[in-house]
């Protein structure tokens, strides 16, 4: 995740990293990582690269350069811009700058937006439900024209989040899951990727405690075993993109291999096991 190999701006655990973007690439590469999902946010709108042209190419040479790609887009500008109010109406100034997003991504070669409708944006009521379906069926025809695909991640009980797949059926909309954010809700990795499986398209990699905030991978509520293999189970080939906790005792490379190192042991172990 984007901001994690650089050091925390204002004490957040998450945020645009205006000074130190650039550096990402870089510090990725030295990792081994693949790609860098990318943070959108409202504060930072103004000075990050994806808001014009002459920002996403100087991205697309620094990916080309270092051999790092830009994969995903974390839109948390959406967690204060909501797409749908507390009422249920889908804002219509929001899908719109959404459907910009989703248009400049695509120059990029983003794969996919993850939409996050949790804590501030969370669904909470049958209205606003209502009304996401709404947002999507507005707003999925420019992903579709533009090969971007939207992920949502929500705190919705797996049956009700199945049953939107179900209605809208279509190939450009899949399912964000975070394994940390399940654990927080107390919830069973075989239930929610059982059901939710078949349009699982991205993976957040974290801790939590039960009820509680984010920890260092493996000091937390999250069942990694159980999740890495309900995840294959699902036919998951997608990249599995590190939102952990920091860690003010070694620097942000060293944490992020110690992170890197966790998840391939448990890939390989679950590997070992077939």
């Amino acid at each position: 995740m984007q901001g994690r190999l650089s050091p925390p701006v204002a004490g957040k655990i998450q945020a645009f990293p205006t000074e130190a973007w650039i550096d990402e690439f870089g510090l990725a590469r030295e990792v081994g990582f693949d790609c860098i999902e990318w943070v959108y946010e409202k504060e930072t709108e103004n000075t990050n690269p994806l808001k014009d042209n002459v920002g996403i190419v100087r991205v697309d040479e620094l990916a080309a350069k270092s051999g790092v790609a830009v994969w995903s887009v974390c839109a948390d500008f959406y967690m204060r811009e909501r797409l749908v109010t507390v009422h249920g109406i889908p804002d219509r100034e929001n899908i719109e700058h959404l459907k910009s997003l989703i248009e400049r991504c695509n120059r990029l070669g983003v794969r996919y937006i993850v939409l996050p409708f949790v804590d501030s944006s969370s669904l909470r009521s049958t209205a606003e439900v209502s009304g996401l379906i709404k947002m999507l069926e507005s707003t999925l025809p420019t992903s579709e024209k533009y090969g971007v695909e939207l992920h949502l991640e929500t705190d919705l009980q797996p049956d009700e989040l199945k049953k939107i797949f179900e209605r809208i059926r279509s190939p450009r909309l899949k399912a964000n899951y975070d394994i940390g954010n399940s654990a927080s809700l107390g919830r069973d990795p075989r239930g929610e990727l059982t059901s939710v499986g078949p349009w699982l398209g991205s993976v957040h990699v974290k801790d939590r405690l039960l009820g509680g905030g984010t920890v260092a991978l493996g000091s937390g509520q999250a069942d990694f075993p159980s999740c890495f293999h309900f995840i294959k189970s699902a036919g998951f080939k997608g990249p599995f993109v590190l939102q952990a906790a920091r860690d003010e005792s070694i620097s942000e490379v060293e944490l992020a291999r110690k992170n890197k190192q966790f998840i391939e042991k448990h890939l390989e172990t679950l590997e070992s096991d077939v």
